[in-house]
């Protein structure tokens, strides 16, 4: 049985050959030895990151500085304006990779993407809440994307953080 290059991991070269990550090369179910046919193997973690290291941030600072431009500065407002909303018993850490922010519990994070910027709320119920607001945003159960040049309106970063503490505070008091 011969199975596709492809579906084995391997990269393609033609119809009926490939080659493996062992660097052999596999012609319909025939193996032979290729010399400086090597595979690059892939990295894990930052996959579509903007990231400019793989060397993991420790503070939220070393993050938005390992961020290329224009993200940095969109993410750099979108920080900002989440201080401006959380009380000051708030803080920031990262989690995941993240940069988050937290009051009694996990409130919200933010991150560039390669193509995009994106806010966790942390919270499905808080984007279903707001979505006729966020109807200009690509959004899924618990993230909201924007451009990497246009952060998020200010007064609508306050509304979602403002809904996470109440989420927040309610848990903490059942």
């Amino acid at each position: 049985m011969f199975l596709s290059p492809k579906a084995c991991g391997h990269q393609e070269l033609d119809t009926n050959e490939s080659v493996g990550r062992d660097g052999h090369v596999g012609v319909a179910g025939t193996t032979r030895d290729v010399v400086s046919i090597r595979m690059k193997k892939a990295t894990s973690g930052n996959r579509g990151s903007a990231m400019k290291s793989n060397v993991p941030p420790k503070t939220v600072d070393e993050y938005l500085a390992g961020v290329a431009e224009p993200a940095r500065s969109t993410l750099n407002r979108v920080r900002a304006t989440i201080r401006s909303a959380v009380p000051p018993e708030a803080t920031e850490a990262i989690s995941y990779g993240m940069p988050t922010f937290k009051y009694k519990g996990g409130l919200v994070a933010f991150a560039a993407f390669a193509n995009h910027c994106s806010l966790f709320p942390m919270s499905g119920s808080v984007i279903e809440a707001l979505k006729n607001e966020l109807k200009d945003y690509f959004t899924s159960k618990g993230t909201i994307r924007f451009p990497v040049d246009k952060p998020l309106p200010a007064a609508l970063v306050k509304k979602l953080v403002k809904a996470r503490i109440a989420q927040n505070e309610r848990k903490k008091r059942l």
